[in-house]
Order: C-alpha cells, then sequence, then structure tokens
C-alpha cells in the first residue's frame, strides 16, 4: 500500500510539473496557433538562472527573480523571433522556433561548458513528510495544490478580466480583433509571459525533484508537456492540466513496476504511443474543439 501511496504521489507531482509547461504551448497555440518549440529550452534556461542567482543571493530573492528573468526572456522571444513573422508563412514561423530553441540551447552549452550541473536545494521544498508511511518530499505535496491553485487564477483571468476577453476574442477571430481595436501585439505579448511564467514556476518544481540540469534538460518534459498539451486539445487548459496528470501518473507506474519486467525504458516510449493514438482516434485532443473548414 506504501509503494502505491509513493508511486501516484509521485506521478501527481511529475504530471503537475508538466502541467505548467503544458498551459504555455496551449496559451500561444490557443492565439497564434504556432507550437512555441522554444517553450521547453525557456523552461531549462530558468532552472540555469536558480543555479546562479542561487549562489550569489538568499532563495527568497533568487526565485522570484528567477522568474521575472524567464519572463522577460519569454517576451523578448516573441518580440524578436515571433513579431517580425506575424504575416510570413505558418512554416516560416515554425523553423523560426526550432532556431530559437537551438540558440537558447547552445548558449546554455556555452555558458555551461555542456557539464551537468546540480540545482540547489530549496528550503521547505526539499524537506521530507511522512504520508501514510510513506517519506516523501514536500515539493511533492505541493505541486498539485500549487497547479490548481494557478489554473484557478488563469481561468479567472481568461474568464473575467478585460485582458482574458480580449485573448478570447484574438483566439477566435485574429484579424476581426485587430479591426475591434483591440491591440493584438500587446495580448500576444501577455501571452508569453504567462506561459514563460508558469514554465518558471515548473521549473523550481521539476528540478527540485531533479536536480540534474544539462543544456538539453528541457528538451524531454517539454515534448511531454506538448504531447500532454495535445492529449487534452491543445488550446484548452483544462484539457492541458488534465493530459498532464494522466502522463505523468502513468509514467510512475511504469517506472514502478519491479523490475524484473524490464519495461521502464519504455516510460517515454509510451507518452509518445499514447500520442500517436490520440491522434488516430480522437485528433482533436479529449477536450478539443473539431475544426469545421466553411465552403
Amino acid at each position: 500500500m506504501e509503494y502505491v501511496i509513493s508511486v501516484l504521489l509521485s506521478g501527481i507531482s511529475v504530471g503537475g510539473q508538466y502541467a505548467l509547461i503544458a498551459i504555455g504551448y496551449t496559451l500561444v497555440y490557443g492565439i497564434l496557433r504556432l507550437i512555441n518549440f522554444a517553450h521547453g529550452d525557456v523552461f531549462m534556461v530558468a532552472g540555469l538562472l536558480g543555479i546562479y542567482l542561487t549562489a550569489t543571493m538568499p532563495v527568497y530573492v533568487s526565485i522570484p527573480l528567477v522568474i521575472l528573468i524567464t519572463v522577460f526572456l519569454g517576451f523578448i522571444i516573441e518580440r524578436a523571433a515571433y513579431r517580425p513573422l506575424r504575416s510570413a508563412p505558418r512554416m516560416s514561423v515554425m523553423i523560426s522556433a526550432i532556431g530559437v530553441s537551438y540558440l537558447l540551447q547552445n548558449t546554455a552549452t556555452y555558458v555551461t561548458g555542456g557539464q551537468p550541473m546540480t540545482y540547489p536545494v530549496i528550503p521547505f521544498l526539499s524537506s521530507t513528510v511522512n504520508v501514510a508511511g510513506t517519506q516523501t518530499k514536500w515539493v511533492v505535496i505541493l505541486t498539485p495544490i500549487l497547479v490548481l491553485v494557478l489554473v484557478y487564477a488563469l481561468n479567472m483571468l481568461i474568464n473575467k478580466t478585460k485582458v482574458g476577453m480580449a485573448m478570447r476574442a484574438v483566439s477566435k477571430d485574429f484579424e476581426t480583433s485587430r479591426l475591434m481595436g483591440i491591440r493584438i501585439n500587446a495580448i500576444i505579448s501577455v501571452t508569453f509571459v504567462i506561459g514563460s511564467a508558469l514554465a518558471a514556476v515548473g521549473s523550481v518544481l521539476f528540478f527540485t525533484n531533479y536536480p540534474a540540469i544539462t543544456p538539453m534538460a528541457g528538451a524531454m518534459p517539454g515534448l511531454k508537456a506538448f504531447v500532454a498539451a495535445v492529449f487534452g486539445g491543445i488550446g484548452s487548459i483544462p484539457g492541458a492540466v488534465i493530459g498532464a496528470f494522466i502522463i505523468g501518473i502513468c509514467e510512475t507506474i511504469i517506472k514502478g513496476l519491479p523490475s524484473a519486467w524490464d519495461v521502464s525504458v519504455f516510460s517515454d516510449a509510451f507518452t509518445f504511443a499514447l500520442l500517436i493514438v490520440i491522434l488516430i482516434f480522437k485528433p482533436q485532443g479529449l477536450f478539443g474543439e473539431a475544426a469545421t473548414d466553411k465552403v
């Protein structure tokens, strides 16, 4: 029973961390119809910033500063790499996103020398707690709670504020929103800012659990978060969150199976196999809206 509780807690925690990244994918796609392939690398950069800043200042100063710098990075990426291509073919924007991803990875390699770095111990989050006889970290307990609070706050922002109304309008009809006087560029920048902030929070939670960071550390979590967004229905925030929790729990269960079965190596493959199945049987995802083409 303790083993089952441990696996479920770990799976929910990992799923919550994927969810914070997946929301960034689904927000940007909902407005720009763009897969921001650099988003996972923004997550990685936030982790490296946490290492360097925590080494020079107290944690209660460095963590908020990491979030602020990551937000600024997301804003700069949108301003420099995506805004000039607003009217360009979608393929050009996608190539730009891949270019930004490699730029962030190569810059991180240059700065760190490509060597794995260890994320600092965050007080309280790294402390252990006993849950039903199972020893686990506080970060495992707090992650799903924090994710639900942030998702609720984001939903309130989208549904109850003028900025949220503008975001919904832009996601429905880009050109009509422009004609109605909505500042399209400002709304898109806000979207990138929100996504980057959530990725920074996700990096603190994720690297507290998995402290080794390399320049490629954002690639696999980013891909899994993207799969979660597609699984739940890309463009749907609740769908991205639910998809992330499902993937996190299933991945942890596979890793936790007896070693005699020797199937833990397929934990990553399962995520992408799930993506293939979803694309075959329900291309719009669990909560996505089926697209209709007007003739």
